[in-house]
């Protein structure tokens, strides 16, 4: 049991309330034992919603369902594929883009005041000795986090889960230290590490702590005595990582584990490419690697534990640590060499530092008794169509601050007779969507308004029909993906030429494209990495050394609108989603810590990226 994780820091928690400090024992793997407190534990299981009801009744009236000033929170608009469709004209597949964009981290100030108001409504509450006021205690000793200034975010639970095998020995291990040191020194007080590594056996080094001065420093040094030796069991690594996790008293609001490998797993799916060249699904199970707790967290009424992979050079097993990244909603990232991996774990807390809305869900109900949904497509997020494609929804999970995502929805539109038409020129409503979501900080569900799209039906032809670039670039997105998964499919039979002519055939049709010929940037990196994947499969030995991890981390990322760190240079870490807190990081790595310099042994053509979006006006 690793049931010691210490208590969480509340940074306006009444000192009166502490409990007395008291020792708590460790396994014998652990990096040392440590004092903390025992106030507002809870135990083991309790669902994300029940341990803070306390909480979100308190809070609740500040914030109503279908505000005007919702998209100050959460922007949502929809876009048509064409403005106007004639009365007469039937369409068995229209598409409708629906686009979401978390706000900055600033963006909840107002909300933040509100709640800061709220609090001093406790204070007098209890200085007045008010008899009818109950929360007072629950909200000093919740597990969750209580914010101290308008400018605070929720704070992570982060457990990384480290490779300490044979082959990091050396430079690999001393950059592994140094990127880890990165990460510790980046962490506030507020947020909780714990470090897993693993090689031929998994050990907890160190327990999940806060980073306070004193744990900050016990964390360095914890990793400062890594040493690399053995065999590679991922799986076994993991399952301690997650067990970290599972065994917490209290729970920040954001939760993640960090896994990095340089190798093949030593000890489970041993028969991994004689399953992958008899494109056998059921003998190759890489789900099975994740913890149950993990793989049925959202079953089980359990936040998500995100998994976000780090491959390691040109030996480790790209095809597993995406499938681990892809099963639990983390992303997987290629580090083609050795300099790049502290800006590759810079990237990644830049985003889980700035976790500004969980829970997002996706709501989408036909507007019109004759409409019917037949499609969504939302790339690696899930989707669902009931009540005869009268309804549809999409489960987005956790935004980081100032992400975007975007999802197409096929509907079904169906001529309007003009018995029923006597205007010749009507607005014809389409689809509703709204967005339910919870504020990571105060624990507070929400709703977006309602969002209707309308359509043009004119009674007469319409000359020429202007496609709307918006939709044109993420469908050109989204079939990229589905193209990289393809071609990924063959190469791993062996079967490069089929592959490469699949991602021919996808440049070409995006070259070809509206919003590739309108100068869209989006359309001309997605033609630059599938000329990148094209080169990487020229053979099969280049194909298995980098062109695997390349592809898939480049899938991870365009199919979840996220950065990835992919191969070995900053043209090709993501840069197409990252978000200003991800650069900002990066800047902070490669200022405070500028990284070795390192040769790379062959010449491709870098991948680039387009900068950070503009903002989109409210319409």
């Amino acid at each position: 049991m690793f049931d010691d994780d210490e208590p969480l820091v509340l940074p306006q928690a009444n000192t009166n309330e502490t409990r007395q400090n008291k020792s708590h024992g460790h396994d014998n793997n652990s990096f040392n034992v440590y004092e903390g407190n025992s106030g507002g534990a809870n135990s083991n299981g309790i669902s994300k919603h029940k341990e803070n009801e306390s909480l979100q009744s308190l809070i609740e009236t500040n914030g109503s369902v279908g505000r005007k000033d919702d998209s100050k929170v959460l922007y949502l608009e929809l876009f048509p594929e064409v403005a106007a469709i004639p009365q007469s004209e039937f369409r068995d597949k229209f598409t409708v883009l629906v686009h979401l964009k978390a706000p900055s981290s600033n963006a909840f100030q107002q909300h933040n005041e509100q709640f800061d108001g709220v609090q001093n409504t406790i204070a007098q509450e209890e200085e007045s000795g008010a008899q009818n006021f109950t929360y007072s205690e629950s909200i000093i000793r919740s597990p969750v986090w209580v914010p101290h200034s308008i400018n605070d975010r929720a704070p992570i639970d982060l457990v990384t889960v480290l490779d300490v095998s044979g082959s990091m020995e050396g430079t690999k291990l001393a950059l592994l230290k140094r990127a880890m040191g990165f990460v510790i020194r980046n962490l506030s007080p507020t947020d909780r590490l714990s470090v897993v590594a693993f090689s031929s056996t998994a050990r907890r080094l160190f327990p999940l702590r806060c980073m306070v001065e004193e744990g900050r420093q016990q964390a360095l040094q914890a990793v400062d005595l890594l040493v690399s030796s053995g065999g590679t069991n991922i799986s076994e690594g993991l399952r301690k990582g997650a067990k970290v996790l599972e065994d917490r008293r209290v729970r920040n609001p954001v939760s993640s584990i960090m896994l990095l490998s340089d190798g093949q797993d030593t000890y489970n799916l041993t028969n991994r490419w004689a399953a992958i060249s008899m494109n056998s699904r059921t003998a190759l199970d890489y789900h099975c690697m994740l913890p149950g707790s993990i793989r049925h967290a959202s079953q089980n009424g359990l936040a998500q534990i995100p998994v976000h992979t780090f491959g390691f050079g040109s030996d480790h097993d790209s095809a597993t640590m995406h499938s681990i990244a892809e099963a639990s909603g983390g992303t997987f990232s290629f580090i083609e060499t050795e300099n790049v991996i502290q800006d590759a774990f810079a990237q990644c807390i830049g985003g889980l530092l700035s976790v500004i809305i969980q829970d997002v869900q996706v709501e989408i109900t036909s507007a019109n008794s004759e409409v019917r949904l037949v499609a969504i497509q939302a790339g690696s997020y899930a989707s669902n169509i009931i009540d005869g494609g009268q309804q549809g929804s999409v489960k987005i999970g956790d935004l980081y601050a100032e992400e975007e995502r975007d999802i197409l929805v096929e509907v079904k539109l169906p001529a309007v007779p003009s018995s029923v038409n006597t205007s010749g020129c009507d607005d014809m409503k389409v689809v509703n969507v709204t967005c339910t979501y919870r504020d990571p900080v105060l624990q507070q569900a929400n709703q977006t308004m309602v969002c209707e799209l309308h359509i043009k039906r004119p009674e007469t032809s319409i000359q020429q029909q202007t496609v709307c670039l918006e939709v044109d670039r993420q469908r050109n997105r989204l079939c990229t993906a589905n193209s990289i998964a393809e071609a990924r499919a063959f190469a791993d039979r062996g079967d490069l030429s089929r592959a490469q002519l699949i991602l021919g055939t996808r440049r070409a049709a995006v070259q070809g494209s509206p919003a590739s010929q309108a100068g869209d940037q989006l359309c001309r990196v997605l033609e630059s990495e599938l000329t990148e994947m094209q080169e990487r499969m020229a053979n099969m030995q280049l194909y298995e050394n980098s062109g695997r991890a390349y592809v898939l981390s480049a899938h991870s990322s365009h199919s979840q609108q996220r950065a990835t760190t992919r191969g070995y240079s900053d043209e090709s870490t993501g840069c197409d989603y990252k978000t200003s807190k991800m650069v900002d990081m990066l800047l902070r790595s490669q200022t405070m810590c500028p990284r070795p310099q390192a040769t790379v042994s062959r010449t491709l053509l870098p991948s680039r990226s387009f900068p950070l979006p503009e903002a989109r006006s409210s319409r």
